[in-house]
């Protein structure tokens, strides 16, 4: 099968899918009604479906009444049955493919179940639906004359019971059509290695002499790939490598603090970036405009959303919980999701808050557990990385990771935050960053602002300069690294600062 075929059937599916899109964007509220009937229905049978009676749940509003909200260790049971081989428990029939969790600030594991459906209709329509935006915004690209690069975190599905357990692109990279590796780099097996730092020169040997377009994944990890591929060739850009490089796909972390990197990476005004939201849970929301990083909620991908105001939030046992239909703009919400692998009002643990009604566009602010809130400041982590970014404006400084905890008051000493930053190109002045950071963190956060003033509650923040490979390092040591794993960038606790601290001042 030759590449120009699969590009011209590719274009030409593109373009149907654009009509279809353009329906949920303008009955968005119908369509969520669609996709929740369609769940309940495909569930009806399931001992979940059972026990809350589906057969007999006609609305949102009865959904709501008979159906509680969810978390891991309540759905825990029914995973573990499923697990086993036990089919029709959340999902009819049986779920053969679990997404074992990366669990940054925690050591335990979550499999989040990913039915037939939840691939193919969530998870790749996501994929196909990235590409339909892209091209449609982009008349003149040359993406589908060459590869993309995809850098996932995946190692080999491993068998567990009578199921495949691994992280999430391990099962994408498994079943995908046999075809995909004519279009993407690396190939199959490489994709597949256990051995991360075996992987990465794998991945370098092969994408070298391909003609690349695109590139996809976490920013953190693709800048380390990057960086080593400048290493391996002496080259001072990634367009001298590979001059039809025209866009990155990213996701998995924000990614303005690395804005200032990558334009050094690709140096021309016309490479693109692009983010999506994808998480083991489900494929949620792209970035379908041009000039916007706002990202479009996807309303047609099996999922039923529905949100919680941040300022009544109280877990499972939240009181207010709305649907779609009653968000409000700029707004903080944790978001539930009810989904077509079997997650049934689950609270997945992100926060968002919507940027547009009309149609329904969001941007993440955080996790319900990543903020600092231990003196009233209410930090997430849109706060943070946008401080992050304005200092480095300020400063000419270029940052890689960081993380951010909080410093305990004491009887004769104020609270404080701590950062721990590795920087890609260090500020001309670190004194300057450190007042700037200070300062940007308070322009964009109130709360944070009324503690700091006259350090009546807050002192000046603790900064710290990490030390090469720091994150990288703490990553390895636990058994983290990959493209899917990320630096939990705040935390209530020191535990994870603590860490740094001793492997960054060892002595």
């Amino acid at each position: 099968m030759q590449i120009g075929f699969i590009n011209s059937i590719a274009s030409w599916w593109f373009k149907k899918r654009l009509s279809d899109l353009k329906v949920f964007m303008f009955n968005p509220i119908n369509t969520q009604e669609a996709q929740l009937s369609f769940l309940l229905e495909s569930a009806a049978d399931t001992d979940f479906g059972k026990q809350y009676q589906f057969n007999q749940i006609k609305s949102v509003e009865l959904f709501q009444e008979k159906v509680p909200l969810q978390n891991y260790s309540i759905l825990w049971p029914y995973i573990e049955q499923m697990l086993q081989g036990k089919s029709n428990v959340l999902w009819h029939g049986i779920v053969k493919w679990f997404a074992k969790s990366s669990g940054t600030t925690s050591g335990k594991s979550k499999f989040i179940p990913v039915s037939a459906e939840g691939l193919e209709l969530n998870h790749f329509q996501g994929g196909r639906d990235v590409m339909a935006f892209y091209l449609n915004n982009y008349p003149n690209s040359k993406l589908l004359s060459g590869k993309t690069l995809k850098l996932g975190g995946s190692k080999q599905l491993l068998k567990f019971e009578n199921a495949y357990v691994g992280d999430l692109s391990a099962i994408m990279i498994d079943n995908m059509p046999f075809w995909s590796n004519m279009v993407t780099v690396p190939e199959k097996k490489t994709a597949l290695l256990s051995d991360w730092e075996i992987k990465i020169d794998k991945i370098i040997q092969e994408a070298l002499p391909s003609q690349l377009t695109g590139l996809a994944g976490v920013p953190s990890w693709m800048m380390m790939l990057m960086k080593e591929v400048l290493h391996k060739t002496g080259k001072k850009n990634l367009l001298e490598v590979w001059p039809d490089l025209e866009v990155f796909f990213h996701g998995g972390v924000s990614f303005a603090p690395y804005k200032a990197a990558y334009k050094k990476l690709f140096p021309k005004d016309s490479f693109h970036y692009l983010e999506i939201y994808n998480a083991s849970e489900g494929f949620f929301a792209l970035q379908d405009q041009k000039d916007s990083d706002e990202l479009l909620l996807m309303l047609d991908h099996g999922i039923f959303y529905e949100f919680i105001p941040m300022d009544q939030y109280d877990g499972v046992h939240s009181k207010q919980v709305i649907p779609l239909s009653k968000v409000e703009k700029d707004k903080n919400y944790a978001m539930v999701i009810s989904t077509n692998s079997g997650l049934w009002r689950y609270i997945i643990g992100d926060t968002v808050k919507f940027t547009s009604v009309h149609p329904y566009r969001i941007k993440i602010t955080g996790r319900t557990k990543h903020f600092i809130n231990v003196f009233g400041e209410e930090v997430v982590i849109e706060n943070a990385d946008k401080a992050i970014e304005m200092a480095s404006q300020k400063t000419s400084a270029s940052v890689l990771d960081y993380t951010v905890a909080p410093i305990f008051m004491k009887t004769d000493k104020k609270g404080a935050h701590e950062w721990m930053i590795a920087f890609e190109k260090e500020p001309d002045d670190f004194e300057q960053f450190k007042i700037a950071l200070d300062q940007a963190l308070q322009d964009v956060n109130s709360d944070y602002e009324a503690k700091r003033h006259l350090n009546l509650t807050l002192d000046f923040p603790s900064i710290h300069k990490a030390r090469k490979n720091l994150f990288y390092d703490w990553l390895k040591q636990n058994d983290k690294l990959g493209g899917q794993n990320k630096i939990p960038r705040l935390s209530n606790s020191r535990k994870f600062m603590e860490d740094l601290l001793k492997m960054n001042y060892p002595d």
